[in-house]
This record gives C-alpha cells, sequence and structure tokens, in this order.
C-alpha cells in the first residue's frame, strides 16, 4: 500500500539521529549537599576544560589552582547580586544565551551553575524587578512564574553539548506524619520538586570525620533520608556511597571521559 513505510529504514534512522545527538554521550547531574562536603571541590574530577558559573560569594577559592593552569574557566561576575538593584540573573541570562549562539559549549568539557540556591535568588531577584517590586517579599504568581523560568533554562542547560553539572545547597526537613527526615535542594517553591525531574543524575556529597581525617563521599540512590538517584549507574553498577569523582563514575557507566583540548 502507498502509505505503509519500510519499518527496517525507519529504525536506522532513528538509530542514527539517537548516535549522531549531541547529548547522547554527554552527561548531567545536580550535586547538592551541606556546606564543607566538597561540592565546588569535585569540579576538579570533571571532563576538562571545566566552565564555572558561579553564584556564590567566594565560592571558587577551592578551585585557584586549577582556574590559574586553566583546567577551570570561572565567570564570577554574578557572585555580588544586590536584591534592591538586582542585575546577576538578567546578565547571566544573556551570557549563557551567548554562548549557545556561537557554540563555545562544543569545546567545553563541563559547564557547572554554582549554585542552585544562589542562581534561583538572582532569578527571582529578576522577577521582582520586572514587576517593580525589587527588595520585597515574593508573591505566589512570582513563584509560578520562577519554577516556568527554571523549567525552560535547565532544558536548554541539559541539552548542551558538554556535561553539565548544576551545585545546590541542601534542606533537611521532617516529615509531619512519619517523623522521618529527608533531603531536598535549597530552592523556594515547587521548583525543588520539579527540577530534579529533569535532570539524569541526583547526587548528595557528604562527609564525616574518621580516624584518617574528613572522608567524603557521593551517594547515588536514595538510602531514605537523602534523595539521590542514577540513571547511568543502572543495577549494580555504582555503589550507594561512591568516591566523589566524577570521570571515574563516567568510566563505570561507559561514558566518554577523555577531556577537551584546553585552549590556552
Amino acid at each position: 500500500m502507498a502509505n505503509e513505510i519500510n519499518v527496517s529504514e525507519e529504525i536506522q534512522k532513528l538509530r542514527k539521529l539517537y548516535k549522531e545527538s549531541k547529548t547522547s554521550g554527554t552527561f548531567n547531574a545536580i550535586v547538592y549537599g551541606d556546606i564543607g562536603t566538597g561540592k565546588t571541590h569535585i569540579l576538579k574530577t570533571c571532563r576538562q576544560p571545566v566552565l564555572v558559573h558561579s553564584f556564590d560569594p567566594g565560592g571558587t577559592k577551592t578551585i585557584r589552582d586549577e582556574i590559574e593552569t586553566g583546567s577551570v574557566i570561572a565567570d564570577t561576575r554574578y557572585e555580588n547580586e544586590d536584591a534592591k538593584s538586582p542585575s546577576a540573573f538578567s546578565s547571566w541570562e544573556k551570557e549563557f544565551d551567548r554562548l549557545r549562539r556561537t557554540k563555545f559549549f562544543e569545546s567545553i568539557g563541563t559547564f557547572v551553575i554554582d549554585s542552585a540556591t544562589t542562581w534561583s535568588d538572582a532569578m527571582m531577584n529578576e522577577i521582582l524587578r520586572k514587576n517593580g517590586r525589587q527588595g520585597t517579599i515574593p508573591q505566589i504568581q512570582d513563584y509560578l512564574v520562577q519554577q516556568n523560568t527554571v523549567r525552560d533554562t535547565i532544558k536548554a542547560f541539559t541539552n548542551l553539548p558538554c556535561d553539565c553539572i548544576l551545585t545546590g545547597h541542601i534542606s533537611l526537613d521532617k516529615d509531619e506524619v512519619s517523623g522521618r527526615m529527608h533531603s531536598s535542594i535549597m530552592i523556594a517553591g515547587k521548583s525543588a520538586i520539579k527540577m530534579p525531574l529533569l535532570f539524569d543524575e541526583i547526587y548528595v556529597a557528604v562527609s564525616k570525620q574518621t580516624a584518617k581525617g574528613v572522608e567524603y563521599k557521593l551517594i547515588t540512590r536514595n538510602d531514605g533520608v537523602y534523595k539521590a538517584r542514577t540513571r547511568l549507574g543502572k543495577g549494580d553498577i555504582f555503589e550507594t556511597y561512591e568516591e566523589p569523582n566524577i570521570k571515574a563514575l563516567l568510566k563505570k557507566s561507559g561514558l566518554p571521559s577523555d577531556d577537551k583540548p584546553l585552549i590556552k
């Protein structure tokens, strides 16, 4: 019949599209945790070069050596935000769009936004500014705008042709019914629930004092308190508690872990 299709050809087309997708061999993750758990330090283990857009004041001090050698490129102009005269998110949005248009991310190994908590705060500041209410308390409609902006921006972020990591601070809350503690990324409103759905990997950075010193780990699976998830570590590829090394996790999962050429 005239409207019949060649099933074999259609399957081959779909396989070709998948293989040629710019994101088929990339990695995206939320890495969140308490202060001092190595969230920023872990960027040393990512595929290089690493581009960091920092919204946390002083957040890049632990990777100064890597910045000096050029393996990490840090853009810190978004760190000093004034809620009464906001500009960080608007400036960042323009820069993000410019880098996407010019295909800059094709030369980057890993792109990092540090951190989701201060990034989303800057976003809310901009929403309030556009409505002529900068420096005031957000209203319900402001959070709805923020949710939509987070959704659209993160979709663009995770579709870049490089690895993408969003760091974040942790919020520990108690369930009023069961009395159990549970974690979430520290972002106001329902974005804390909806945003993780847009990522493949959700890791929690933790640390503890041992006889040998401070031990750092990444939680890759939900352990009852900490909410984590892995798609790359399906089955038993990843342990629940892994060493905080992104390249090592990429190798375990079968994804490429090679750096891209550094531009001096």
